[in-house]
């Protein structure tokens, strides 16, 4: 079994509660809202440090992985060392409300950007704000009733369903064998009626119709020239896809780019004929998330190591105190205690105690308050009670916010999931959470001291019963 050991050992903490004068801390209730959780790229205030742009079906999400494991490392990974002064952004072909059952579906992480519909819609945050600049743009020398009147004389195309027919995008499905005849035909009668698009063929059966300076190269490259105005050009950038619809991502100058192992073999093809000696777009060996994971580590574009690949967290030596690491590792350690992983050790438990402060609060979802000592105990209760489950745990935008020279405000969700079958929605449940960590009297060796956890249900989502069902 493997070892877990987490170095806590802290001498007590100085009186100070987080609601006192010295130092001033803001409202624990003014973090515990979604909207309160910033995510668009004005939360930073200089460059990124990485702009991460991926596709999602079979890129970032690996429908053959039933546990999901790759996209869960990639979520430790990312929340640990990289949400806090970088950018996620989720290109894909899927529209809003297929985006939005995705997300459903699989333990996915927030992105700062989304790129939707085959790169014809781009919108920012928690709240997707749309870009109207961008539409405005695509409106030159288009006319979906044009494309509509067109493809309608061409009986092997079958339209997709009305959720993938958007403002600037037509979908259909066509076999293979037909496509590229009617690509040919098709774009000629189109520019005859004085419309300038583009036709993407991609994964063996969808067509999308596009207006000549849409697709996901172009909006990327419409962000990276927008991030550029303000200041905020990303410090290095990674493109990552499996498709056809991928390879603009990697047209774009001086952007990295990964086809993760499973690519498809029109990106391969492509890839072939364009970018083959390219040293900055790589074919990876590992499959979807992982071969992300992989392409970090291949540029030397930042840490490359997952919390979920480390079995030993006393070997994660840090320079620094980096609060967002803290709470990964945290959620992690739980997650393996429930699912019987580690060993029921009094140990584990005596360690945990010790970075918590003796007088130190946890105010649950429902408004119950225990101490963190008597949270801690119950842990012995709850030893493997998700063994043989698919019991997972991960956090989403943990963004640290420091309120003095010695203590964070860390605010970020937290999901947990539980289920024999795969992701069942009902035993999906996140909380908005906030944690004051603290590093007075301690070195970066000890780790930090948890002061305060504060949590709310997220609203929309269900929320468990009670407060002996819902730990930390």
């Amino acid at each position: 079994m493997p070892s877990l050991k987490l170095r806590f050992n802290f001498s007590g903490f100085p009186h100070c509660c987080y609601c006192c004068s010295t130092p001033k801390i803001p409202s624990f209730t003014s973090f515990q809202s979604e909207a309160n959780i910033k995510s668009t790229m004005d939360r930073l205030t200089s460059a990124a440090r990485l702009m991460i742009v991926s596709d999602l079906d079979y890129t970032m999400v690996d429908h053959h992985d039933p546990e999901n494991l790759s996209l869960l490392r990639f979520n430790a990974l990312w929340e640990a060392n990289y949400r806090e002064n970088s950018l996620l952004v989720f290109s894909t072909g899927r529209s809003p409300t297929l985006y939005k059952e995705l997300r459903k579906e699989k333990p996915m992480l927030t992105p700062d950007i989304t790129i939707m519909s085959v790169g014809t819609e781009i919108t920012y945050g928690n709240s997707m704000l749309p870009d109207d600049g961008w539409e405005a743009f695509l409106n030159d020398k288009w006319d979906r009733k044009i494309v509509t009147e067109e493809t309608e004389k061409f009986p092997e195309l079958t339209l997709q369903s009305e959720t993938e027919q958007r403002p600037h995008k037509v979908s259909f499905n066509v076999q293979i064998d037909k496509a590229q005849d009617i690509m040919k035909t098709l774009s000629k009668r189109l520019e005859e009626r004085g419309l300038d698009v583009k036709i993407i063929y991609s994964g063996g059966m969808d067509l999308d119709i596009l207006p000549q300076g849409a697709g996901k190269g172009q909006a990327l490259a419409y962000l990276l020239k927008k991030l550029k105005s303000e200041g905020k050009l990303p410090n290095n950038t990674l493109a990552c896809g499996d498709s056809g619809n991928d390879a603009e991502l990697s047209s774009i100058p001086d952007v990295y780019g990964v086809m993760v192992a499973n690519a498809l073999e029109e990106l391969l093809q492509w890839h072939a004929a364009n970018a083959k000696d390219n040293p900055k777009v790589i074919h990876a060996t590992e499959r979807c998330a992982a071969g992300i994971i992989q392409a970090i580590g291949h540029f030397n574009l930042g840490p490359s190591t997952s919390p979920r690949d480390v079995t030993d967290m006393s070997d994660c030596k840090m320079e620094n105190f980096v609060p967002a690491y803290e709470i990964v590792k945290f959620y992690l350690f739980f997650e393996k205690w429930r699912r019987g992983e580690i060993e029921n050790s009094d140990l584990y438990l005596s360690n945990l105690k010790a970075v918590c402060r003796p007088s130190g609060t946890f105010v649950h979802p429902s408004g119950v308050e225990k101490s963190l000592e008597e949270c801690v105990n119950t842990l012995k209760t709850c030893h493997g009670d998700k063994k043989g489950k698919q019991y997972r745990i991960w956090v989403d935008q943990v963004l640290p916010a420091q309120v003095d020279s010695d203590s964070w405000l860390v605010s970020f969700k937290k999901w947990e999931l539980c289920g024999k079958c795969l992701l069942p929605r009902k035993e999906r449940q996140c909380c908005i959470t906030t944690v004051l960590l603290s590093s007075k009297n301690v070195t970066v060796a000890d780790r930090l001291t948890w002061i305060h956890v504060h949590q709310t249900w997220l609203q929309g989502v269900e929320s468990a019963s009670d407060s002996t069902t819902w730990f930390f």
